[in-house]
């Protein structure tokens, strides 16, 4: 088995869709690696591969070389929809009760059971499950009561990576990356293009590297920080500005789960010494653990397409301190070992009444929808999501030949309609509605001979279907345009559950050979949004399976409990006697109703680990075949 890698993007594979190795896929372009069927057969497979140059006719001087990795394959089987519905139900049900008692809810379990390793990803397939079920804000609400009600001190509260922050961390980074990028992209930019020298550090100050900002002789130490200073103090003024003048653009799912956020916080500290919690809540989510670590790795929040180098990442470090002290709302100015940020503290002390100002606008919203509801709050319809050029090809060509049916337009996204001409300033425009969209997804390669090919699935007033094939310029391009497309048309109804991922030519689709141009598609949809341009799909199904084999870790602590819970209820009824009857009455029933949740846990656990030995024996028998 072969796999090629084509982009640089991290994620599944783009030319397959699958996982290589640890699951997540770095390769540089025209690079291989080749699987042996022995290797495959391993359980699991594990093990040291080589990843060569592709072949090609340039390439083959033996001049580049090759890269040992180190290649883990693992693989989970997810079964139909109709079989993780008993467990949905119960997580769904878990986020509408108390959550400060619940101890046996599979959300309660989880939360048990995260640990460091696997917190990340439970965090992420949670809230794209709730997400795709519109009961994030529930969801969170949840996880965050949980939290709120076991910590005494409200300076702690969600700086441990528990699974309530790193919720609120994924669910931030998928609702809010557009308005991150609005907000932070042109200073970043700025940053990366001036390269100026900054540093306040005496330690790491380099009186040479900064003889530019001067233009008499070496400057001084003193000179160096009182320029640095200019110029971080301009930067941040440009930062400070942009966020706290943004809290109308900032989604509207955001800004209800912190609303949410800052009434539970707020309930739990009350008192006049812990006024600023609720700020610190907030601004501990917004500016830490988002604001801050984008401008300190601006490519990983996808603000640019390179890593910086030495001197931006320093002066990018800089405003990253310097941010994250705003966010603490000057609690921490003066204390600990970078006492040399000093000069700065003044305009931090400026910006922090600016913040609380900025946080009350962010929660002041009177809208009575869930956060986290509808994925068309998403998209606006005149917001403009998504434009570049692209070659377009209609469902059925002329008889020119496949590469040149492929004419190349300007397009434009938004909520409302796909619109494309010949070039940006071209005055006429065809247009195809968001809400005739029916499927968008990626066309085999086979079909036209050509890469990064997706289609465009409508259907018109009639019924009737019609396909729309748009080529991107590589596979980046195309991932973005495919969630776009995904996420405007979320919100539509009826939409395909399969379709043809190949094209239907000389009489029969390149894809399962079928004759007849109105077959049923042979491939599963992406039918649900995508939230960020890089991310994959809501798969309520994969997801669903995570949590099961998550929640089967902890299936042995589930019954020692139910065992425990049995003996405890027998202990009450033949214990204290008939003065305490009202209270061992309470116990009982609670107890019970422990018990009766456990029982249904364990029971749908252990449904769908029936149905898996089902599968694979069903998978083993058609092998032997």
């Amino acid at each position: 088995m072969r796999c090629w890698s084509f982009g640089r993007r991290r994620g599944p594979c783009p030319r397959c869709e699958w996982s290589c190795g640890i699951g997540t896929w770095w390769a540089r372009t025209t690079s291989w690696v080749e699987f042996t069927p022995q290797t495959l057969q391993q359980k699991p497979p594990n093990g040291w591969f080589r990843l060569l140059p592709f072949p090609r006719a340039e390439d083959s001087g033996g001049s580049l070389g090759a890269l040992r990795l180190k290649v883990r394959l693992t693989e989970d089987r997810v079964l139909p929809s109709q079989y993780y519905r008993p467990l949905m139900e119960l997580l769904l049900e878990s986020v509408q009760g108390p959550a400060e008692e619940d101890t046996s809810s599979p959300l309660a379990v989880l939360e048990e059971l995260a640990s460091g390793d696997c917190r990340q990803d439970l965090a992420t397939k949670l809230v794209k499950l709730f997400l795709g079920q519109g009961l994030a804000g529930p969801f969170l609400d949840y996880l965050t009561r949980r939290e709120v009600a076991r910590t005494n001190d409200p300076n702690t509260l969600f700086r441990s990576n528990s699974l309530a922050s790193k919720s609120m961390e994924q669910f931030m980074k998928l609702v809010g990356m557009r308005y991150l990028h609005e907000v932070l992209r042109p200073v970043v930019s700025r940053v990366f293009e001036e390269k100026k020298y900054m540093e306040l550090d005496p330690c790491k100050m380099d009186l040479n590297r900064s003889r530019r900002i001067s233009f008499k002789g070496t400057p001084t130490e003193e000179q160096v920080r009182e320029t640095s200073l200019g110029l971080l103090t301009g930067y941040l003024g440009s930062i400070v500005d942009a966020i706290v003048s943004s809290a109308g653009r900032c989604p509207l799912a955001l800004r209800l789960a912190f609303r949410q956020l800052q009434q539970c916080v707020e309930k739990r500290f009350s008192g006049v010494e812990h006024q600023d919690a609720k700020y610190l809540a907030t601004s501990g989510f917004l500016f830490l653990r988002f604001f801050a670590p984008a401008i300190l790795t601006p490519k990983l929040f996808d603000l640019r397409d390179q890593h910086a180098d030495p001197q931006t990442s320093r002066s990018l470090l800089l405003l990253a301190k310097a941010v994250q002290s705003i966010g603490n709302l000057g609690q921490q100015l003066g204390q600990g070992k970078e006492l040399w940020l000093a000069p700065l503290h003044p305009f931090l002390l400026q910006s922090i009444s600016r913040v609380r100002d900025f946080l009350d606008q962010l929660v002041d919203v009177d809208e009575d929808e869930e956060a986290g509801g509808p994925a068309c709050a998403l998209v606006q319809p005149s917001t403009i999501v998504r434009e570049g050029f692209l070659l377009k090809r209609k469902e059925e060509p002329s008889g020119l030949a496949t590469r040149f049916a492929f004419k190349k337009r300007y397009f434009r996204l938004s909520g409302q309609d796909l619109s494309y001409s010949k070039t940006p300033e071209w005055q006429v425009h065809s247009s195809i509605p968001v809400s005739c969209i029916r499927a968008v997804e990626r066309v085999d390669e086979g079909a036209f001979q050509l890469p990064h090919v997706m289609q465009v699935v409508t259907q018109d007033g009639t019924g009737v279907p019609h396909t729309t094939y748009l080529q991107c310029k590589n596979v980046n391009d195309l991932n973005q345009w495919l969630s776009a497309l995904r996420k405007a048309s979320a919100p539509n109804q009826d939409k395909l559950t399969a379709c043809h991922p190949g094209a239907f030519r000389s009489g029969r689709w390149t894809c399962c050979l079928q004759a007849e141009r109105t077959a049923a598609g042979c491939s599963r949809t992406h039918s649900a949004v995508t939230l960020g341009d890089w991310s994959d799909p809501l798969d309520p199904d994969a997801e669903a399976q995570m949590v099961y084999r998550q929640l089967l870790l902890g299936r042995d602590q589930l019954r020692l409990k139910l065992l425990e819970d049995s003996s405890l209820d027998t202990d009450l009824e033949v214990g204290p006697g008939k003065d305490s009857g009202a209270m061992d009455g309470t116990c009982t029933e609670v107890l019970a109703q422990q018990r009766a949740a456990i029982t249904h846990l364990l029971q749908v656990l252990e449904d769908l680990e029936q149905v898996h030995e089902e599968f694979q024996k069903r998978g083993q028998g058609q092998v032997a075949l």
